[in-house]
């Protein structure tokens, strides 16, 4: 297993054009694989974005992700990367979708898929409401990938909120925690920085984060900003608010060093709740 990868987050603006949108992360993906990335992170929603629900459900894919996750497993295939599908919206047995985090290896198989467990049901500063858990199945199962550099633990956008699901990957051995997010701007603005350096400070890991940026159909607004943090929380990369491919060179052999110097990952202690 070696220690140091170069890694790439494409940050997009998808719309619900699947086939514009698959031929962007192509495109972004070459570029990526010709600069030496290794390892390549898409955002959620990546290959089909629109603010309204009824096109999300129109358009979603059939439950074994085709004939997209194929596309996407040639293009991995192709350039010899491994490949992190932010999350493709695909139907399940039940008439709701499942938002899917699929890992794809550079031989172009599926390694591993999460189904993002916390749904996002907000009321947004200006007053939009939105409502995940109308349209989308949560996810059950907490998910750890092997990979040639250490595990990854998969995660997707609104889980960002919920720490408890951080510190099990990483009690459980993640080294890389992604989170694949399509971030509203509102809450974008105050905190999607201060999440994600917490998660990767809390959990002694490299926090990778790609994001989808910019205005997309529906009225939906999304952050951008795809970072990536060191397990000391420090920011390696920071994709800004336009489109593009953003590069980082994770060590992770600073991993164990962090860890090693502040080994809280190994001193939770039980306790009674308030009144108990």
């Amino acid at each position: 297993m070696t220690n140091v990868v170069r890694i790439a987050c494409l940050q997009t603006n998808s719309g619900n054009d699947l086939q514009a949108n698959l031929a962007a992360v192509r495109d972004r993906a070459r570029e990526a694989a010709a600069a030496g990335a290794r390892f390549i992170f898409t955002p959620e929603y990546v290959l089909m974005m629109d603010g309204s629900g009824r096109v999300m459900r129109e358009r979603a894919l059939a439950a074994g992700g085709e004939p997209a996750l194929s596309a996407l497993a040639a293009l991995a295939r192709e350039l010899g990367v491994w490949l992190l599908v932010g999350s493709l919206t695909l139907k399940s047995d039940d008439g709701r979708l499942f938002n899917r985090s699929v890992l794809i290896s550079a031989e172009g198989s599926v390694v591993a898929a999460y189904n993002k467990i916390h749904m996002f049901d907000a009321t947004l500063p200006s007053g939009k409401a939105i409502r995940e858990s109308s349209a989308y199945r949560p996810g059950e199962r907490a998910v750890l990938a092997e990979t040639p550099w250490g595990k990854l633990g998969m995660t997707v956008c609104y889980d960002l909120r919920f720490p408890q699901l951080y510190r099990t990957l990483a009690q459980f051995g993640a080294v890389m925690l992604a989170v694949p997010s399509s971030f509203q701007r509102e809450t974008g603005k105050s905190h999607w920085h201060t999440l994600l350096r917490a998660r990767a400070i809390e959990n002694e890991c490299f926090v990778i984060a790609p994001a989808m940026c910019g205005d997309h159909p529906g009225e939906r607004m999304t952050y951008g900003h795809s970072l990536v943090v060191d397990p000391w929380g420090e920011v390696l990369a920071d994709g800004g608010e336009a489109p593009g491919v953003v590069y980082a060179e994770l060590d992770l052999a600073k991993v164990e060093k962090v860890r090693g110097m502040l080994p809280s990952l190994t001193h939770d202690r039980p306790f009674s709740p308030p009144g108990a």
